[in-house]
């Protein structure tokens, strides 16, 4: 029998990854707000379920936004504004980056990863067609985060676990990667390849050990969402990212290389319980 990796190899399959296969660079030097020691800069994810913060009732599926704080500088705040179930679509027409656009500031970021959804094509309130809709809706991001003088960043879906009778790891996104590819091109928006880099993570742990990184509990096999190992590791890739990128400078980010306790990620009451 073959032995798996060991937890140290895993870890810095994580963070190397990013590197290893190579960031598609910035365009240029990308703004950043005037930061004193106590001048804090907010990173807004405007997102799906696989980043959307999670509650007791959901333990234990956790969005990779409730790990990417463990990566980042106290100076640089995430604001999780992900939601489940939401495609680019149902965000917008839901006034839900309204509500990021009214909050975010000059310097700002906004974290744009959307496509999960945006494939339901027997939803007419989240289907997007991935050459014209979507990219339609995803340009409609860029120029509000434009507008208002903060940083739009682009990520392709994070991949799901899928594998062949091989163990080949499959891609399941249809085209929205490749679309979303091209929005970054044209319009000159930074680009986290979370895709491509979540496959090739999943490839390189294999079919059983990824099982321990999705929500595969006795009476559940999620393959979509993630428990506290996955969502910490994907984490690990989206900070890789903004750093290799240049959207965050490396005194933004810590962590990269050190193994995340699963004990920091904890479930908060749901809203509605909370008087």
């Amino acid at each position: 029998m073959t032995a798996g990796p060991t937890r140290r190899q895993v870890v810095a399959a994580g963070a190397g990854l990013a590197l290893a296969l190579g960031a598609a660079p910035a365009a240029a030097a990308l703004p950043r707000s005037p930061r004193g020691p106590h001048r804090m800069r907010t990173l807004y994810i405007a997102g799906d379920s696989t980043a959307a913060q999670k509650y007791a009732d959901a333990a234990p599926e956790t969005g990779w936004g409730m790990a990417l704080p463990f990566f980042l500088h106290r100076d640089v705040a995430v604001a999780n504004h992900a939601i489940n179930g939401r495609s680019t679509k149902s965000f917008l027409d839901e006034g839900r980056l309204d509500a990021i656009l009214e909050l975010i500031r000059p310097g700002g970021l906004l974290l744009i990863q959307f496509g999960h959804n945006d494939q339901k094509i027997a939803d007419p309130t989240r289907y997007t067609e991935p050459w014209t809709s979507y990219q339609d809706n995803l340009r409609r991001y860029v120029a509000g985060a434009r507008e208002r003088g903060a940083v739009p960043v682009l990520a392709t879906s994070v991949e799901r676990r899928k594998f062949d009778a091989n163990g080949t790891a499959l891609m399941t996104l249809g085209e929205y990667p490749a679309s979303m590819r091209e929005v970054s091109r044209e319009e000159g928006v930074v680009l986290l390849d979370v895709q491509e880099l979540s496959l090739a993570l999943w490839q390189k742990l294999g079919p059983e050990t990824t099982k321990t990184y999705f929500n595969w509990t006795a009476t559940e096999q999620d393959n979509t969402h993630f428990n506290p190992p996955g969502a910490i590791a994907v984490a690990r890739l989206v900070a890789a990212e903004l750093l290799q990128t240049r959207v965050l400078a490396p005194s933004d980010t810590r962590r990269l290389d050190d193994e995340i306790p699963t004990r920091w990620i904890t479930w908060p009451e749901p809203e509605e319980s909370r008087a």
